[in-house]
């Protein structure tokens, strides 16, 4: 029986969800890696500031640079929240159930997309509000925390998450298998990009520039170099964009 509308394919989605307590969790590891992330990296500027080297004096800072800072280890916790709500259905085997209910691949994978785009950008708000609380106090006399420059890196970094959930969630369409998809986006938005921009070479570099977690660092920091922020949060969207067209292809031509 098909579930009838995209509101309902949604709901349902939502209800999925929301109902396994591996979703919660991974929520609290997010919250709790955010706390230690943005305290660690304010006790380096802090300590930086008033040690005896004055190579590691990085001056006043905004509490958003530090919480920007801490998404990258954030990030890895957050898109489980995108895999699981594929990979999950594949081993359990309950992705038979949800498309008897709503045979429309596409209708499925797009009710997904928007649950699971729309739970990590509201955690990614929870994270960014946790962070610049953490971080403010600890930074002390080095930290400033403007008050529309902060909201608007906590609303930045929750769209960064967002676009990396569903990227993962595209992913994990297509390659069904949890584990499989960690390492393939561990290597996209990770080993791939460093290890091109390891050698210093202009060429190399410039195509690491192209890859999802280097592009949404770009947006993240609102870079001009080496192309506007704009550029970096489209080409985190299109990657995103990108899995997702590969997960609806993935499902058509494969059984559940």
């Amino acid at each position: 029986m098909s579930t009838g509308t995209r509101g309902g394919i949604v709901a349902a989605e939502w209800t999925k969800l929301s109902s396994v307590r591996s979703t919660w969790w991974t929520a609290l590891a997010g919250l709790l890696v955010t706390a230690a992330g943005t305290g660690q990296l304010a006790i380096y500027v802090a300590n930086g500031n008033t040690n005896d080297d004055p190579a590691d004096n990085a001056g006043v800072v905004t509490v958003g640079t530090v919480l920007i800072d801490s998404v990258e280890m954030t990030q890895y916790v957050v898109l489980a929240l995108g895999l699981l709500a594929i990979t999950s259905e594949f081993t359990s085997g309950t992705i038979r159930t949800t498309l008897q209910c709503t045979p429309s691949r596409g209708r499925v994978l797009l009710g997904k997309a928007v649950v699971a785009g729309a739970v990590t950008f509201a955690l990614g708000l929870l994270l960014g509000g946790v962070g610049a609380l953490v971080a403010r106090p600890v930074l002390g006399e080095w930290g400033s925390a403007p008050a529309a420059d902060t909201i608007g890196d906590i609303v930045a970094v929750a769209v960064y998450l967002a676009l990396i959930g569903v990227l993962a969630l595209g992913l994990g369409a297509a390659l069904r298998s949890a584990v499989l998809t960690i390492t393939v986006l561990l290597a996209t938005l990770m080993i791939v990009p460093l290890s091109l921009q390891e050698p210093d070479i202009d060429v190399l570099t410039r195509i690491a520039d192209v890859f999802p977690g280097v592009a949404g660092g770009h947006f993240l920091s609102g870079d001009t170099e080496p192309y506007p922020s704009l550029v970096g949060l489209l080409l985190l969207a299109g990657w995103a964009g990108a899995a997702l067209l590969l997960g609806r292809v993935a499902l058509r031509r494969r059984d559940a």
